[in-house]
């Protein structure tokens, strides 16, 4: 085979292994809507494929059965989910002007936010799925670890007083997951306001600040 013709070979394998991540990544994206508008249970391979237009077939192509496909819908939210979280921490602005968007990040943006029903069903689901039981471990670990990074560059720089970011961060981690949980249900008259009022409270007591110190607007 000559240079030519090997670069050309190149470039067509190339190009064909983008056209399939490609159809992945839509395949992914339809699963986490019909996941979202059906529930974990509910969803099914065919559903899947009417919602992206293809044929079971195309599903069953690139992934091997249904609960390979819910499990890597999963991995690539929580993978998504994560790096936006550590962009966001690692933002412009003092310690505590970036702990408190982290913060305004867990608050569901309405009641019916879609990403927060979907990992709702997803820990239900994980009762009885390890698969899914570590891919939401993960991702929490993701959320305690930005959070006691903070907390620790706080205390590194004489803004925050704290004997144990760790602890702090799964304390604040915790809190928020119960807000969300009742905020996103409905179960009671949490607003997000009063949910992000909550979490500042919160945040400034582990870290040995007046509430004061944090913003007071949304």
């Amino acid at each position: 085979m000559t240079e030519e013709g090997a670069r050309s070979g190149r470039a067509g394998t190339s190009e064909r292994a983008a056209q399939l991540a490609q159809r992945r990544a839509e395949l992914l994206e339809a699963t986490r809507k019909v996941v979202i508008q059906r529930g974990w249970s509910s969803t099914r391979v065919a559903d899947v494929a009417k919602e992206a237009d293809v044929s079971p077939g195309l599903v069953h192509y690139h992934f091997d059965n249904l609960s390979e496909l819910l499990t890597e819908m999963l991995r690539v939210t929580a993978e998504a989910e994560a790096r936006q979280l550590r962009v966001i921490a690692d933002g412009p602005g003092t310690v505590i002007a970036r702990l408190d968007r982290v913060l305004r990040h867990y608050v569901p943006r309405t009641r019916s936010d879609q990403t927060w029903m979907l990992w709702l069903d997803a820990w239900a689901g994980a009762l009885r799925e390890q698969s899914l039981r570590s891919i939401i471990r993960e991702l929490d670990g993701a959320w305690v670890a930005v959070i006691e990074r903070l907390i620790g560059e706080g205390v590194a720089e004489g803004l925050f007083s704290c004997d144990d970011p760790g602890a702090a961060a799964e304390r604040l981690d915790a809190l928020l997951d119960g807000l969300a949980v009742r905020y996103t249900l409905n179960t009671s008259k949490l607003s997000a306001r009063r949910f992000l009022e909550h979490a500042r409270v919160a945040a400034a007591r582990e870290v040995g600040l007046d509430r004061s110190d944090f913003p007071r607007s949304r």
